[in-house]
């Protein structure tokens, strides 16, 4: 159950008992848990955090949650490190560097010894999770950074561009450019390894992490807003767009002479042999 809005930060004196449960709001995500389970690595931040001095120097959100200024997709596992005292990730995991710089920063140095250099799982060749390539021969690591591997020895497959935005046509002309566009995020479909490997950091897959390489998925977007420079990384990968569709609707009634606001979704294709 959320705070009220009109609680304040608690006094020295009046930190809650261990069993209590606390809601957190760590980077927009939302969490439930005990004192207990927080307060459970002596030493540290995130025990200081809660302790009886801490918890006076935490902010609070609208709500009245205690927030935390960090990654709210990765401290999931910092939780499930201070429930169980060890540390179980999903076979695809391809933040391990992020989550060791979180584990420093909540001051967990047994977390963090335990991400420093943790193997990869390395599929048998031709397995479904096998990748375009390995480090030592410039292909992808885990399909994280941009693949350098020669076109030769790339896969083939396809990779979907959406996009929505709005744009103001003049007497009711969604093509007119007369009052400027707003472009909206770019959505990126297609297989994992395919949509790592091409735009690397700049994909931001937070909301589909353990997805692994050889799966499909329709949930990663791009960092940045600019279709041309996502064509640009397509092209130097080795894709060439093979169809595209786009259309619109009015968004605002009017008549047919009135300048209109027009609600637009544009898809592109791309294909790699």
């Amino acid at each position: 159950m959320a705070l009220p809005d009109n609680v304040g930060p608690l006094s020295n004196g009046d930190a809650p008992g261990s069993s209590e449960v606390v809601e957190l709001n760590v980077g927009g995500q939302v969490y439930l848990t005990r004192y207990a389970t927080l307060r459970s690595a002596p030493g540290s931040l995130i025990t200081h955090m809660f302790s009886r001095k801490g918890t006076a120097e935490l902010p609070r959100d609208g709500k009245g949650r205690y927030f935390i200024d960090r990654d709210g997709f990765l401290f999931r596992y910092i939780l499930d490190f201070l429930r169980d005292s060890r540390l179980v990730l999903p076979e695809h995991f391809p933040e391990r560097g992020r989550l060791q710089r979180e584990a420093e920063f909540f001051q967990l140095p047994e977390l963090a010894r335990s991400l420093v250099g943790r193997p990869h799982a390395t599929p048998s060749p031709g397995s479904e999770d096998a990748c375009s390539g390995s480090g030592s021969s410039g292909g992808c690591d885990d399909c994280t950074s941009p693949c350098a591997a020669p076109l030769e020895r790339r896969r083939s497959g396809f990779l979907t561009l959406g996009c929505r935005g709005l744009s103001a046509g003049a007497r009711g002309d969604p093509h007119s450019d007369g009052k400027g566009r707003r472009a909206g995020r770019i959505g990126v479909c297609g297989k994992a390894c395919l949509a790592k490997e091409v735009f690397g950091e700049t994909l931001n897959e937070s909301r589909d992490p353990d997805r692994p390489p050889e799966r499909y998925t329709s949930r990663y977007y791009l960092r940045f807003a600019f279709l041309e420079q996502a064509w640009d990384r397509l092209a130097e990968a080795g894709f060439h767009m093979v169809a595209c569709h786009s259309g619109c609707a009015a968004g605002l009634p009017g008549e047919a002479g009135d300048d209109r606001t027009w609600n637009g979704y544009s898809e592109y294709v791309f294909f790699r042999e």
